[in-house]
């Protein structure tokens, strides 16, 4: 088991493939699951496409059209607000998108699709440093 620690500087993903891949060449290899858990409440993980850039920067657009900070008249409702405008949003997108991942393992190798990275998605407008534990549970 580790923890992969993200730095992060405002909303965005942050991929973190090439980290998890480099852990991965130091453990034995074996056949199993991965997961990986984000430990915080205000940002998410995902697996998503890593070629195109445009992918990203459309799933930030999407999520802060869909959630908009508590400034936005339309979000009015919400009461925890006093750790700025973007903190209940965050809790929410987190609420929607997973904390959690499980990616197949092969012999030590993640078992992504081509165009697959893992991502950490940060929810908040402030740096942050993230933290993601990681652990491979081998195949019985």
């Amino acid at each position: 088991m580790t923890t992969f620690t993200i730095p992060t500087n405002g909303q965005g993903l942050y991929e973190f493939t090439r980290e998890v891949r480099q852990w991965l060449e130091k453990q034995p290899p074996r056949t199993g699951v991965l997961t990986l858990f984000v430990c915080h409440t205000s940002c998410s993980l995902l697996i998503q496409e890593n070629a195109d850039p445009e992918v990203q920067t459309d799933l930030r657009n999407f999520f802060a059209r869909l959630v908009p900070p508590t400034t936005d008249p339309a979000m009015s409702y919400l009461t925890h607000t006093y750790e700025g405008p973007d903190d209940m949003p965050a809790h929410i997108k987190a609420a929607m998108m997973p904390v959690s991942l499980s990616i197949p393992v092969e012999n030590g190798t993640m078992m992504l699709g081509t165009w697959q990275g893992i991502y950490l998605f940060e929810h908040r407008d402030h740096p942050h440093q993230r933290q993601v534990v990681a652990a491979l549970t081998a195949a019985a």
